[in-house]
């Protein structure tokens, strides 16, 4: 027998593959920053006994049907919105994720973009970059303290619980609405458990950190952005889907809340005729939550750790049951 086939759908950095090389037959799409054109990703597929894929490749029942001999697809991050699970267990397909190795990378960046949406700080590099810096005044460019202030925090899994910590660091108190209390979670890290109306009503920071279901679809629509205080800021570093960004847009031009730092949008890439690029009062990132040099390495790891695994008879690390 031949050497089992890998097909990775964007080009990584050879030192990553190389453990790999003398015992599987890798390929990789050619590019590092566009995504694999779907047909070559069905031609290259039907090669393979392993896939490893990006959020940017659409794994659904059609891609499963027409490559139902795959022994596994590892998807390279921790949301799998992207894969239709139900139609890869039906042809026995292995599924796995990156959870764990991103978290404080992520947690970083959404303290990093709460920081950054409430100190204005766009806004006030802007200021440099176009030559409006003029003389000071008590107000100019004034923004929102982080110390002592309220986090609500929608979605406590792990990377709730890093941004948690961090927040006790900044002596805030943290609110948190999740599918199931952690009481242990809330003894260790001083938190305290709210309802959805509850948690948008009393916070100063809204963080949303939920993963994309039909349960959470536009879960942020304008009713939510009518019950924040008229001084919160929201956050996204989620999936954009959980967001209506039309009631956003409007909750942020009509002052309905003070600001919104967004990591993540409903489809990506946007563009610079965006919407929210026309408003001051949002920090828009390009989905940069897990974009570490580290980070991303070690995600890349994990996809080929679960894909040898399964390729040579075992068990994969990291598998998606659900």
């Amino acid at each position: 027998m031949g050497k089992k086939k890998i097909y990775i759908t964007r080009n990584i950095p050879a030192h990553l593959i190389a453990p790999y090389e003398n015992e599987f037959d890798i390929s990789m799409w050619e590019s590092e920053t566009t995504p694999v054109p779907r047909d070559v990703l069905f031609q290259e597929a039907k090669k393979a006994d392993g896939v490893i894929c990006l959020l940017t490749e659409k794994m659904d029942a059609e891609f499963f049907q027409a490559n139902d001999h795959l022994e596994i697809v590892a998807n390279n991050a921790v949301g799998y919105d992207n894969v239709d699970i139900a139609a890869a267990q039906k042809y026995g397909i292995t599924i796995t994720n990156t959870p764990d190795v991103l978290t404080e990378t992520t947690a970083d960046l959404a303290f990093t973009l709460l920081m950054a949406t409430a100190r204005r700080i766009v806004e006030a590099s802007k200021t440099i970059e176009e030559n409006k810096w003029g003389d000071w005044s008590p107000f100019t460019l004034a923004g929102a303290d982080v110390y002592g202030k309220t986090l609500g925090i929608v979605g406590m899994g792990r990377i709730g619980e890093a941004v948690a910590r961090r927040a006790n660091g900044f002596q805030m108190d943290v609110l948190y609405h999740n599918r199931s209390r952690k009481k242990e979670v809330e003894a260790e890290l001083n938190l305290s458990y709210a309802n959805f109306d509850e948690l948008l009503a009393q916070s100063d920071f809204v963080l949303s950190l939920v993963p994309l279901s039909e349960a959470t679809e536009k879960m942020f629509d304008e009713d939510a952005f009518a019950r924040m205080k008229s001084s919160a800021i929201f956050i996204n570093v989620s999936r954009g889907g959980v967001v209506d960004e039309a009631a956003l847009y409007d909750a942020l031009k009509n002052g309905t809340i003070r600001a919104a730092g967004l990591d993540v949008f409903e489809k990506e890439p946007i563009s610079a005729d965006h919407p929210f690029v026309r408003l001051d009062n949002a920090v828009l990132l390009p989905h940069i939550g897990s974009a570490s040099v580290e980070t991303r390495e070690a995600m890349l790891n994990l996809c080929l750790k679960n894909v040898s695994a399964v390729l040579r008879g075992g068990a994969p690390v990291t598998e998606v049951t659900e």
